[in-house]
């Protein structure tokens, strides 16, 4: 298997939006979301510096707001609560499994029992794997993909919102090309067929908000027994 791990001194082209990047600081979307965007603020210095100054100007306003008054007793319930509650359980950082040619970035890494390489990879279609990581929520679904060099994915269209982002190697579109760090966002205004770069294959990291919707001839005739 061919992969291509990053681009020499390269840094992300394609960014968070200013809704997601807000949205994230202020701690408002579910696991999976989150975690695509966490991994993306890994390897984004740019996306990373906003959150920094949202999460700032968050806690700075936080800071001037009056102080609310607490019901009879909050305290004692509080410090009860604390009291008899079990002692945390220490956190392990887990580090990269040997032999793992790309570098996945925490909190992903957490979310692996494997490298990247050595997970049980399901076929979707020739050229096409999948692997599904499990987050909280019933909407959404979160998946790692696996194109192999050169391949390019069924065209199609989204029935909801999808972020897609690159850990290793690129893919190009009608709207430009992705690679390590770029983080993809789409939605059902946006039709088209990604193409894998032919020198190594690509992997990603993506949430979706419902299946998509595979397009043209054979798309349509595929969209009973491929969902994904």
């Amino acid at each position: 298997m061919s992969v291509r791990t990053d681009r020499a001194g390269s840094r992300p082209a394609h960014h968070l939006t200013d809704e997601l990047l807000v949205d994230y600081a202020a701690g408002a979307l579910g696991e999976a979301e989150s975690l695509v965007i966490a991994t993306h603020l890994a390897l984004c210095p740019a996306c990373r510096t906003a959150v920094a100054a949202l999460e700032d100007v968050g806690g700075a306003l936080l800071e001037g707001l009056a102080p609310a008054e607490l019901a009879t007793g909050s305290l004692d319930t509080v410090l009860a609560r604390i009291g008899g509650e079990a002692p945390a359980t220490p956190r392990v950082e887990r580090k990269p499994p040997s032999g793992d040619r790309i570098l996945v970035p925490e909190p992903l890494r957490g979310y692996l029992q494997a490298s990247l390489e050595e997970l049980p990879w399901k076929g979707l279609l020739p050229g096409l794997g999948m692997f599904e990581i499990a987050t909280a929520g019933k909407t959404r679904k979160t998946r790692l993909l696996r194109v192999k060099a050169g391949t390019p994915m069924p065209e199609h269209t989204h029935r909801g919102s999808e972020l897609t982002l690159v850990l290793a190697g690129g893919y190009s579109d009608e709207r430009g090309h992705f690679v390590r760090g770029d983080i993809d966002i789409t939605d059902d205004s946006v039709r088209h067929q990604p193409v894998a770069d032919s020198d190594g294959d690509c992997f990603c990291l993506t949430t979706t908000e419902a299946p998509l919707k595979l397009t043209g001839r054979i798309g349509r005739l595929l969209n009973p027994f491929v969902r994904f």
